[in-house]
């Protein structure tokens, strides 16, 4: 699944740096568990924002961190649970919140995931080859975060029509900045603007996060760990875990309901996406607005052999949640529909991507018809730190957002919701996705036949077992040559 072969010349090099920058790497081990990253560091960290580009960040690459923006130490996993009163359902929704990494997002989780194997073998080094992040977002902000960590150079590629809160801040971190044309479904053309850095001459080495295993294995081995807490946080005895909801992404995420499978056998995988861009769904194609999904093509490392749903979600409906979930007057109705203060307070922990995987696990609540015995997951990426922007533009497209807006956007993107757009997927259906990813990957990005035919017909093709723990096994070689003792 990983090539762990190592580049010794290099791998000294990488070491030295790291020497320079004071770098110590965590462990999968204690991304997944906290408690056992040594006491020394887990105090050092107690004085470091959440954002700094600081190395001790590393070890905040994880779940557990506590939900402050500097001096927090680690807890039990950050997550919210939606109400019937919100949702319309009697199924309990859950999600764990990205908020609380540092950018703010998971995804510099998934960039860790790709990185580090190549950082502690040698195959990258930073001395001389600069770190290439294509995306449609949170992930080039991560792995240029990642990338500062760690002492190397970073080329961040994100489309043009991305949030104006991302450029910003990458403005502040990534080496360089490129845009490509066109906006979230926009995704061939940042694999384009790859092809053309390739041929470049330049040293470089391109994490290509829809193609890269590390961003698969970071999310089985630490995220489906965390999901797998708060099931046994939130169940009672009687209750029934039903299945996982996202968005499918670069297909990392989404492996978090291939973890979560090994211990809930019966558990389904819903993958959603956007209506305006139903590649799943209808092999189809367009644009939308639910920035951070990526479209247009099936991820090479999403497991579809073990997707069990596809949910098409009208971008408009995110779009309008957006304004309820943060707009006064939105906030005001849900009120007097009983929604609690406390997640009153907290629905900015929501960005557009977190509001369409709820609005995605509603239908699939409402297709299997769940009660409120049944648990549903789903993840919320990000937050509306990146997307303050957008509610500034609907503002002056569309004007102020009115108690009539609030009570109309409930009644037809919460409490309207239909199980149209959606389609259980049998074992040829999950074959013709899966073979749709011919025409990106063997076609245009140089994978071979023979291995999108091992991806299908390989039984152990996707297994994760012992992988982590060899990475592991190197990252803790490396930080003993390192020899710092912090």
């Amino acid at each position: 699944m990983i090539d762990l072969t190592i580049n010794s010349e290099s791998l000294e090099r990488v070491i030295q740096r790291a020497r320079e920058k004071h770098i110590v790497i965590p462990t999968f081990k204690q991304q997944r568990q906290p408690s056992a990253i040594p006491r020394k560091i887990r105090d050092k960290i107690r004085n470091v924002g959440l954002w700094e580009v600081d190395p001790l960040n590393l070890f905040r690459i994880t779940w557990h961190n506590e939900p402050v923006a500097s001096g927090g130490g680690f807890r039990e996993v950050n997550y919210l649970e939606f109400p019937k009163a919100l949702t319309g359902v009697d199924a309990r929704i859950v999600a764990p919140v990205g908020k609380w990494f540092p950018t703010g997002a998971h995804k510099v989780g998934a960039a860790f995931g790709c990185l580090v194997p190549r950082l502690v073998t040698g195959q990258f080094d930073p001395t001389c080859q600069k770190a290439v992040w294509p995306s449609t977002g949170n992930y080039c902000r991560g792995g240029a975060y990642d990338s500062a960590l760690l002492g190397c150079e970073a080329i961040a590629i994100l489309p043009e029509g991305m949030s104006r809160e991302r450029f910003e801040w990458l403005e502040t971190v990534a080496g360089e900045i490129i845009k490509t044309p066109g906006s979230e479904s926009n995704v061939k053309e940042i694999f384009d603007k790859c092809w053309e850095l390739r041929d470049s001459g330049q040293e470089l080495m391109i994490f290509n996060q829809f193609e890269e295993f590390g961003n698969y294995l970071w999310h089985f081995e630490v995220t489906g760990p965390a999901l797998a807490e708060v099931l046994d946080a939130v169940m009672g005895p009687a209750d029934r875990y039903r299945g996982l909801v996202s968005a499918t992404g670069s297909g990392g995420t989404i492996a978090c309901g291939d973890y979560l499978k090994t211990i809930y056998p019966t558990s389904k995988i819903a993958a959603s996406e956007a209506l305006q861009c139903p590649t799943l769904l209808q092999c189809g194609f367009g644009a939308h607005r639910i920035e951070g999904i990526g479209d247009k093509h099936v991820p090479w490392i999403h497991n579809v052999k073990n997707t069990d749903m596809v949910i098409a979600v009208d971008d408009e409906t995110p779009i309008s949640l957006m304004r309820l979930f943060n707009e006064p007057a939105g906030l005001e109705y849900l009120k007097s529909r009983g929604v609690r203060d406390d997640l009153l307070d907290r629905l900015d922990l929501l960005g557009i991507s977190g509001i369409g995987n709820l609005v995605a696990a509603v239908k699939f609540a409402k297709y299997y018809e769940l009660g409120e015995k049944d648990v549903v997951l789903t993840i919320l990426t990000d937050s509306m730190e990146m997307y303050e922007s957008r509610l500034e533009e609907l503002e002056q497209d569309l004007g102020g957002f009115t108690p009539v807006d609030a009570a109309a956007a409930w009644a037809q993107h919460l409490n309207g919701l239909a199980i149209d757009q959606m389609k259980e997927l049998s074992y040829y259906d999950r074959k013709r996705i899966h073979n749709q990813k011919y025409f990106t990957w063997v076609e245009q990005q140089g994978k071979t036949y023979e291995e999108i035919q091992a991806q299908w017909y390989d039984d152990g093709y996707w297994s994760t077992e012992g992988v982590a723990d060899k990475i592991d096994s190197l990252i803790e070689a490396f930080n003993q040559r390192v020899g710092l003792s912090i």
